[in-house]
């Protein structure tokens, strides 16, 4: 049954890339009858989809549990790097996916799912006036942006070369998460977070959008991991992601198609 399903998904092209390196099925069907769980390392920017996603997988795959480890794509392609056991990368950017792919980490070809912008985040009321990425470089004004390496930092640092705009954040931090955190707490008068976190925090913050970002995109690939424990089943949740039902989560909080 569910290599019947698997099989229909695998019909795009990038789906049978991604399946091709998922190892012996007829193992893996043992594997999965007698309960198995896979581990996905992903963004922190996905942790609602992908928590969502890991709900409905599980309900289709009722001998199988997801669980998740959300950071940073740096820190986590780190992780996987000295060894952490996963079996499947969802990274915010292609650049931490591809030093994976270099590392000889991933057991499969990367496919995008997803694309992202940047946006300002600000307390309730705007307290500190921010209506544009410039408004970010005045004097006095406590900004929080994701570290350099870290997917969402980079992408700051884009805009910042995009517009000639220098900022001099009050902290650099290691997700995505944090920076939102940040802002939600009153500890920064605005941060710089994805269009996605802004809309999953509801109203502890009012989103700014600024044009700029439209032309700074993040792409999000995933790949099943070459030392997965079970690949079948790691490519069957990497499947679910790509087709339909990850697309409708995925676009319902806000994420652009690949």
């Amino acid at each position: 049954m569910r290599r019947a399903r698997t099989a229909a998904a695998a019909g795009v092209l990038a789906l049978t890339m991604l399946l091709a390196g998922c190892g012996n099925s007829a193992d893996s069907d043992t594997g999965t009858e007698s309960g198995e769980t896979i581990t996905v390392f992903a963004a922190a920017s996905l942790r609602a989809t992908f928590t969502e996603l890991g709900r409905q997988f599980e309900a289709e795959h009722p001998d199988t549990r997801v669980v998740f480890n959300f950071a940073g794509s740096s820190d986590l392609f780190t992780q996987i790097d000295q060894g952490a056991p996963a079996d499947v990368f969802a990274s915010a950017d292609t650049a931490n996916m591809t030093k994976a792919v270099r590392a000889g980490l991933t057991a499969s070809d990367p496919v995008n799912f997803a694309t992202n912008t940047l946006t300002i985040v600000v307390p309730p009321g705007n307290p500190a006036g921010i209506t544009s990425f410039a408004d970010l470089a005045r004097p006095g004004t406590k900004v929080v942006v994701c570290a350099p390496q870290v997917p969402c930092g980079n992408a700051t640092q884009r805009i910042e070369d995009l517009t000639g705009v220098r900022l001099s954040p009050v902290s650099e931090e290691s997700s995505v998460t944090d920076v939102l955190g940040k802002v939600v707490t009153g500890q920064a008068d605005a941060g710089l977070v994805y269009v996605t976190d802004a809309a999953g925090a509801g109203d502890k913050v009012e989103a700014v959008p600024f044009p700029e970002s439209a032309r700074i995109v993040n792409t999000y690939p995933i790949a099943v991991l070459q030392k997965s424990d079970d690949p079948y089943v790691a490519g069957e949740f990497a499947a679910f992601v790509i087709g339909p039902e990850g697309r409708q989560v995925l676009s319902a909080a806000g994420f652009g198609a690949p």
